[in-house]
């Protein structure tokens, strides 16, 4: 049987000048039954298009900030380093993914980023736009829970958990405020922060705000997450 080809968006490193990869990701797809593949860091839409038309899914990895001209938002002091030609990437990407019904699985600034480019808006800083006790920043390690979050009553994600809370990782400042048109919220956390959407008409567009690629090999939960995604692409 053909494995499913996933095209996984790269990371920047602006003081190495370089895009890279953290292992986890590609692990949590190979483990699942997919092949992953690094993706390159190109505005071209030709190769854009080519890419979308070659791999059957994408996973739209962590990083920088998203920009917030994106969500129609200035920059605030508070807002980290972002990566134009990654959204610019990105923006393209989705779009063409999305049009064809590709399995798309956003993780940390890919659920950000899947909001935004949909019409939703983002929390720039949590610490002072949504301050709270939860934290959403943990230290290492990273592969242990830090939080819980609620998970939605027949929400896609509650079929596949088949439970109503989850403990989760997670390592990010900015937040989904207003949810996309076209999206769902799965999960919220305990200080009521949008934490999983998914787009109801299309096949497999999920996303999920804390790292299921961290803790795969010690969470069953988040295995499930991986395998959900490559199975979704047959």
């Amino acid at each position: 049987m053909k494995k499913p080809l996933i095209g996984v968006v790269p990371l920047w490193d602006s003081e190495k000048n370089c895009y890279w990869m953290l292992p986890n990701y590609m692990q949590g797809i190979e483990k699942s039954g997919g092949i992953p593949v690094m993706l390159p860091l190109t505005e071209d839409e030709e190769i854009i298009k080519q890419l979308v038309n070659t791999c059957d899914g994408f996973l739209f990895t962590g990083g920088q900030d998203v920009d917030p001209k994106i969500y129609n938002q200035v920059r605030t002091k508070q807002c980290g380093e972002s990566c134009t030609q990654r959204d610019n990437m990105e923006t393209e990407l989705f779009r063409l993914a999305y049009e064809k019904d590709k399995s798309i699985l956003g993780i940390c600034r890919g659920i950000q980023f899947i909001n935004a480019v949909m019409g939703g808006t983002l929390y720039r800083d949590l610490q002072t736009e949504h301050p709270t006790y939860t934290v959403h920043h943990q230290p290492h390690p990273y592969d242990k829970p830090i939080h819980s979050v609620k998970i939605m009553k027949n929400s896609p994600l509650h079929k596949l958990l088949n439970t109503d809370a989850l403990e989760v990782t997670s390592l990010h400042h900015q937040a989904v405020k207003d949810i996309a048109p076209n999206l769902e919220c799965m999960a919220v956390s305990e200080d009521g922060l949008i934490e999983a959407l998914f787009a109801p008409d299309k096949k497999f567009v999920w996303a999920v705000q804390w790292h299921p690629e961290y803790s795969f090999f010690t969470d069953e939960n988040s295995r499930k997450i991986f395998q959900k995604f490559t199975d979704s692409v047959s």
